[in-house]
C-alpha cells in the first residue's frame, strides 16, 4: 500500500476540520457566506467572483489556504491563513481572516475549534505571529485565545481591532 498525501481530516466531537483543497465542492457556499458578509468592504459583488479569488486558497502545506468546519459534510465554519489582509500594514505578513460560522452553528465553539488547527498549521509552517482584524472591538473570541489588540483603525470605512498573536 502506498502513502497518502492526502492529509487526515482532524476531528473535534461531531465536527470534521478540513482544508478547502480537500472539500472544494463547498467552495460556492463559502463564497456566498463571504459576498453576504464582506463583499461590500472587498468590492466583490458577485459570488462568481468570489469563487475565482477564492480558488487561489486551494492549497493544503502553504498559505494561503481555508480550513472548513464540517458536518457530515454539511458546511458549518471556515478560517483563512493568508498573507497581507491590510494593505496598511505592509510589514505585517500573516493573517487568519474570513472566519466566519453559519448563523445556526454560532456560540457553539465552531470558530474557536476552526482557529485552533489554523494555529497548529501556523505552528507548523514556522509562522512566528499572525493578525487579525475584527469588527469586535473588545477583542471577542479571540481576546479569549490570546490574541492581544494592537490599535483601532478604520479600514474601508468601518471601525476595525487589529490584534495580534504569537503562534
Amino acid at each position: 500500500m502506498g502513502q497518502s498525501n492526502e492529509i487526515e481530516p482532524i476531528m473535534k466531537g461531531n465536527i470534521q476540520i478540513c482544508t478547502l483543497a480537500e472539500r472544494p465542492h463547498h467552495l460556492a457556499t463559502l463564497a456566498s457566506w463571504y459576498v453576504n458578509e464582506w463583499g461590500h468592504l472587498d468590492g466583490v459583488n458577485s459570488i462568481h467572483e468570489e469563487i475565482e479569488k477564492l480558488s487561489g486558497f486551494l492549497n493544503q502545506d502553504f498559505l494561503p489556504l481555508i480550513y472548513l468546519a464540517v458536518i457530515e459534510d454539511e458546511l458549518i465554519g471556515a478560517a483563512q491563513l493568508k498573507h497581507y489582509e491590510m494593505d496598511i500594514y505592509p510589514d505585517k505578513k500573516h493573517w487568519l481572516g474570513g472566519v466566519y460560522v453559519a448563523d445556526k452553528y454560532r456560540g457553539l465553539g465552531v470558530a474557536k475549534q476552526i482557529i485552533e488547527v489554523a494555529l497548529e498549521k501556523a505552528r507548523a509552517l514556522k509562522i512566528p505571529s499572525l493578525y487579525l482584524q475584527t469588527e469586535r472591538l473588545d477583542g471577542g473570541l479571540y481576546g479569549t485565545m490570546g490574541w492581544i489588540a494592537l490599535e483601532q483603525v478604520t479600514y474601508k470605512g468601518d471601525l476595525v481591532l487589529v490584534m495580534k498573536r504569537h503562534v
